[in-house]
């Protein structure tokens, strides 16, 4: 994508942007420097932020509100589409051109870590959602504030999930599966619902709720070593496949863009995991009487129902030009009041909890299920060989669903694979 730019009247510089979400590794990690200190004070000074997608698009008009309490700052917001940022920022990093503030996928911290200023006191991300801040942290160092939280739940139709006998969303995994069949044999689905099947990048990242759900942990504790041929994981495996296995999940479904959801609209596939922003996409899609029919559910229990957290991170370099003002724009940002109007720009959930006691946040029924949710969610392991690792599992997870490996075959192979590639930095 060619890059745009404009200058606006506040002194923001702001380049064209794509939304996709984030992912990818490189070699660059390492622990942080210990933590300094904020000056008290306005901030002043050009504060250059990198920032990718919506974010992007919608940071000149957050910022205003920061613009004011400090008129002696300029803010220089230069957009970067998603399917580059990667590279850009390691390139960045590598000559030394980095800017003051970023905004980092969680999957990218341990990558870029030794670039990154460690938290300083002054910053207290201690109202944040334990499992955002725990992405934010390499090695036991917090080299990024969390921006906004991501999350999946389960999306069923609650119509007809009433015609199949439930009125109230299963709460285990036993029912979870009872709830996915009635579907079929009393509300005339033709499956279930929708199960990722290995084929498309991160499909195993999607089943990642049912793997720590059972009880399994990827690595040790330490995150010195893999631990994945566990019976735990074994089990989880074995659950999602007998989604395939028993017929209530599709092997080869329709993977073109929105057919999930129009599945889940014409009730032929009733029950799909989600993002929040599926919530109106599924209402664009299926009508204004459709929003009735949308329910959420957070992910049934089997020892615990954990989903998986992302979003994204706000992280300042170590060469930063203008530090000091680009960590109190991190405090700002990560108010919760200012937390809560960014939502409303653009349905990012806010990283600090309290920021959802205000508006639309604390009145819809369905974004509390959201932070629900979030109280109980894991990030993937923060080392660089994660994304080599999951796109391994991928592979071992098509070749269980569609290939006829056996869930302890398919824990086995990764487990080598994992252990060969090693634990990374």
């Amino acid at each position: 994508m060619l890059k745009r730019r404009s200058t606006l009247a506040v002194g923001l510089v702001v380049a064209g942007a794509i939304t996709l979400s984030a992912c990818g590794r490189s070699d660059d990690a390492g622990a942080a420097a210990s933590a300094g200190t904020i000056s008290s004070g306005k901030a002043t000074g050009t504060i250059k932020v990198w920032a990718q997608g919506a974010e992007a698009q919608n940071l000149g008009e957050i910022i205003k509100g920061f613009q004011q309490e400090n008129p002696d700052a300029k803010i220089e917001i230069t957009a970067i589409p998603w399917g580059s940022a990667h590279d850009k920022y390691q390139t960045a990093i590598a000559g030394g051109s980095t800017p003051d503030l970023a905004q980092m996928g969680t999957t990218w911290m341990a990558d870029f870590a030794s670039a990154f200023e460690q938290v300083p006191h002054g910053v207290d991300a201690s109202g944040m959602f334990s499992a955002a801040n725990s992405a934010a942290t390499v090695k036991g160092s917090a080299v990024g504030v969390p921006w906004y939280v991501d999350t999946r739940v389960v999306y069923y139709r609650k119509d007809l999930a009433e015609k199949a006998g439930y009125s109230s969303p299963p709460a285990t995994w036993d029912d979870f599966k009872g709830m996915a069949k009635a579907m079929q044999t009393k509300a005339g689905a033709t499956y279930g619902m929708s199960m990722p099947t290995g084929a498309k990048a991160d499909d195993f990242q999607s089943i990642l709720p049912f793997v720590w759900s059972n009880g399994a942990n990827l690595t040790d504790q330490a995150g010195t070593m893999w631990t994945i041929d566990t019976p735990e994981m074994v089990g989880a495996l074995s659950y999602v496949d007998s989604f395939f296995s028993e017929g209530i999940a599709n092997k080869n479904p329709d993977s073109a863009v929105g057919a999930t959801e129009a599945a889940f609209v014409s009730g032929k596939t009733p029950i799909m995991f989600g993002a929040p922003s599926e919530i109106s996409g599924l209402e664009s899609a299926g009508g204004a009487a459709f929003s009735d029919k949308i329910g959420v559910m957070t992910f049934p229990k089997e020892k615990s129902g954990t989903s998986f957290v992302g979003g994204s991170d706000l992280a300042v370099f170590k060469n930063a030009a203008n530090r000091d003002g680009a960590w109190k724009l991190v405090q700002y940002l990560a108010r919760p009041d200012v937390q809560a109007q960014f939502y409303k720009l653009t349905g990012d959930l806010p990283s600090v909890q309290s920021a959802w006691d205000q508006g639309d946040l604390k009145a819809d029924p369905r974004l509390q299920v959201f932070k629900a949710q979030l109280n109980d969610a894991k990030s993937p392991p923060a080392n660089t060989s994660w994304t080599q690792v999951s796109s391994a599992a991928d592979s071992e997870m098509e070749k269980m669903v569609r290939g006829g490996t056996t869930p302890q075959q398919a824990a086995q192979e990764l487990q080598a694979t994992a252990s060969t590639v090693g634990i990374g930095q």
